[in-house]
Formats: C-alpha cells, structure tokens, sequence
C-alpha cells in the first residue's frame, strides 16, 4: 500500500481509507490531524462571514450612525449572498488546488474583510456603499464551508464520514454564535462605541490558523473530483429536490442568526446591548443541535426525521406569531430559539439524506448487475457534487430571510408578521416535497434507513 505521506507531504498520492488495515495504522491519525485544522479555520470562516451580523447592532445613532433598518437588513444580506455566489468555485478549488493549499490560500484571505471591517466601522460618516464593499468581502468566509466539507468527505472512509462531517459541520456552525459572543463581550466591557475590537481580534487568530495549516495539513490526490461529476448532480432531480429543503433548514439557520438582533431592534424595541445579549443564544443552539439530527437520521431515517422537523418548524413559525400579536418579548425569544434547534437538526438530518439517496441508488444498480467498486464510487462522487450545489443554494435561504425581514421593518412600526407567513408556508411545502418523494411508497423511511442503514460501508452525511 505504501506510506500515506509522500515527499515532503504536501501531496499524499496513496490513499484508501476504505482499507482498514491501512485505516487502522497510519491513516486515521493523518485523517484526523487534517481535520481538527479543518474544523478551525472553518469556524474562523464563519466567524468573519457573520460578522456583520454583530457589527450592525452597534450602529447607533447614539454612536454616530445615521443607518436605516432597511440599510442594516442590506448590510447583512451582502456578505450572506457573497457567500452563497462563493460556495460551488469554493468547492471546485479544493479538488483543483489541493486541501491544504486551498485551506491556507482562503484561511489567509480572511486577513482581508477582518481588517476591512476594523477600518470602516470607525468611521460612521462613510457612504453606505463602502460598508456594503466590505460586507461583500465578509462572503469569503462563507464559502469555506464547501471546500472545507468537499475536502474531508474525501479523506474519511465511508463508515466513518458522517460523524467527520457532523464534526466539521457542526464546529463551523459554533462561529456563528462565538462571535456573536464575543460582540457581547466587546459592549459589556468596553462599551457600544469600540465594534473594532470585535474585528481585530480575529486578526492574530487569522493569521496563527493560515501557519498552523500550511505546517500541519495536506493536499490528497483522492479529493480531485471527476470531470463531468458536477454537470451529472446538475441533471439530477435529487439536487434540486434537496436543495429546496436545505433553503428551509440551513437557510433558515444562516439567515435567523444574520438577522436575529436586527429582529430583536425594531419588532420590540431593545437596545443594542438588549439585542446582543440574546443574539447568541439561536445559533449556539442551533449549531449544538447539528450533530443530534444526523444521528436521528441515521437510527429513523432521514427523511422521516426532516418531514417531523419541518412540520416542526411550521408550528414554531406560528407561535411567533403569536408572541409577535400579544407582543411577549419573552415568547417571541424562546420560539426563536426553538426554531434555531429545529434548523439545526434539520441541517443534519437533511445532509444525511443526500449520500444515502445516491447510496440506494448504487444498491439498484448492483442489483442489476453493476460492480459494486465503480456504483459506489460514483454515488460518492455525485454525493460531493450535489452537497456543493445544495449548500450553495440553500445558502440563498438566508438571503432571503433577510430580505424578508428588510421588507417587513423598513419603515416605521413594521413587524415581521408578512415574512413568518411567508416562512410558515415554505416549510409547509418542504413537508409535502419531503413525504411525497422521499416517504410515500419508500420501504423503512425513505433515504437514511432500508438497505443503506443497514449497511456499514454506506454512511450519512
């Protein structure tokens, strides 16, 4: 088999992680050295991708800021489409580059938005569209996400890619609501009128992440994609079947964590230190709670598991309602934190679903009479290719629950009732798409449960 380092181990050429053997000795320790690095320049990516979110709540005009709610939702809406443009070149890169040069390559450019945002945010008088050009480059965060999972899906073996991915998933997630955190931190200690101190304190953190994985991490030859994998998940109905259940869960999630604060302002009146003070609390659960849906899914199925969470959601979306027309600060806080979970199971029971739809498929075709070697290889790579373009898509989720809400409070005494209408009706029909392709006539629950679940080389995402 060989060794797994080769040279100077920027390029490790030999690696099959579906040997146990070869797992066992050397592969699982330069797998998981990989990944931790993979998990923390991840979460930074997410961190400086939600940054704004953070910034916006302390333009005051008792800080000198003259921003309109719309302009604030537009300075949150950028770096979130930004992002999601990002996600599928993202993606590509990693197979292109390598997963350790791509890592350092887009772990460095983060140095760019951090600094940005520490210039532009000490100067209040500046034009809304220079805020907006830095917001922009904030999306550079974002698209980590897709090289960063593209890469370890690669390098783990099948039986063990759900837990790596829950992992890498689930830490990036966490920065959402750490920086949020921190921005607690920032008003409680040295007040509403020093955002900066936020953004520079990532600065250094940048910069150790962009050392630590050009010293530690490698490239592997088995994260190059196959040419034409793309445009064939492009062609299948599973893409954009998936896709439009991710805008429900994970754009539900990016953009209530985006918009959490702003939410906060001007449906009740809080304060700025109010607002961040309860900011942090959705997506920290919402993050938390990733992992627990991959695991459901992997013991129920993950399209039972996503169809209850998304009926879920509906019914959460509606006591907002409620809490928004007896105007009850209290009840309005903790549905919100409820749909975080649910957003957050949801994520993972939905990813599940996208490697176990291709991994049936695969089992047909064995069936038929197809090598099993090349069937499963193929639903592996049209599994990453379709988990690219899913992300990318629901991406646009947040985007537009942002705008959404921009329309809502853009002018004075709006609330956000017209948007969770809206939000009520989407995951109503996430439901229905959910049961009648993925349950209705599928044996044992649809995709995440039959044949796959019971066997251990076919893992959930």
């Amino acid at each position: 088999m060989g060794k797994a380092r080769a040279g100077s181990g920027r390029w490790i050429h030999h690696w099959n992680p579906e040997d146990r053997e070869f797992w066992k000795r050397e592969g699982s320790r330069v797998a998981r050295r990989n990944l931790v690095l993979s998990i923390a320049t991840e979460h930074l990516g997410f961190s400086v991708w939600s940054l704004w979110s953070v910034l916006v709540l302390f333009m005051s005009p008792a800080t000198g800021f003259s921003f309109a709610a719309g302009e604030k939702f537009l300075l949150v809406v950028v770096p979130t489409l930004a992002g999601a443009a990002l996600r599928l070149p993202y993606r590509y890169a990693v197979t292109r580059f390598g997963g350790r040069d791509w890592t350092v390559f887009a772990t460095a450019s983060l140095l760019l938005p951090i600094a940005l945002a520490v210039w532009v945010i000490q100067r209040p008088d500046a034009p809304l569209w220079v805020f907006l050009a830095a917001g922009a480059t904030a999306g550079l965060g974002g698209g980590n996400f897709a090289s960063s999972m593209t890469n370890i899906s690669g390098i783990f073996p099948r039986r063990h890619q759900g837990r790596a991915l829950g992992l890498n998933a689930g830490g990036g997630n966490l920065g959402v609501a750490v920086v949020q955190l921190l921005g607690l931190l920032v008003a409680a200690t040295a007040g509403l009128g020093h955002p900066e101190y936020l953004a520079a304190g990532y600065l250094p953190l940048a910069a150790l992440l962009v050392v630590l994985a050009a010293r530690r991490m490698d490239n592997f030859t088995a994260v190059r994609a196959r040419p034409g994998a793309l445009r064939e998940a492009l062609g299948s109905r599973h893409t954009w079947w998936m896709s439009l259940l991710y805008v429900g869960t994970f754009g539900s999630f990016i953009g209530y964590g985006f918009a959490f604060g702003l939410v906060l302002q001007y449906e009740f009146g809080a304060g700025a230190l109010e607002a961040v003070s309860y900011t942090f609390l959705g997506p920290l659960l919402g993050s938390l709670f990733r992992p627990l849906g991959g695991w459901l899914a992997d013991r129920w199925g993950g399209a039972r598991v996503t169809l209850v969470d998304l009926a879920a959601m509906a019914a959460g979306t509606g006591v907002l309602l409620l809490a928004s027309a007896h105007h009850s600060f209290t009840l309005f806080v903790t549905a919100f934190c409820v749909l975080f979970v649910l957003s957050g199971i949801g994520n993972g029971s939905a990813y599940t679903m996208i490697p176990a739809v291709f991994a049936q498929d695969a089992e047909k075709a064995v069936t038929a009479g197809e090598d099993a070697r090349p069937a499963f290889a193929r639903a592996r790579e049209l599994s990453g290719a379709v988990i690219g373009v899913t992300g990318a898509i629901g991406t646009l989720g947040g985007v537009a629950v942002n705008l959404a809400f921009r329309a809502c409070y853009d002018g004075p005494g709006g609330t956000g009732d017209a948007a969770f209408t809206a939000f009520l009706g989407y995951y109503a029909v996430c439901a229905v798409v959910t049961w009648a392709v993925y349950l209705r006539g599928a044996p044992g629950g649809g995709p995440g449960t039959s044949s796959s679940a019971r066997r251990p080389e076919v893992s959930h995402v």
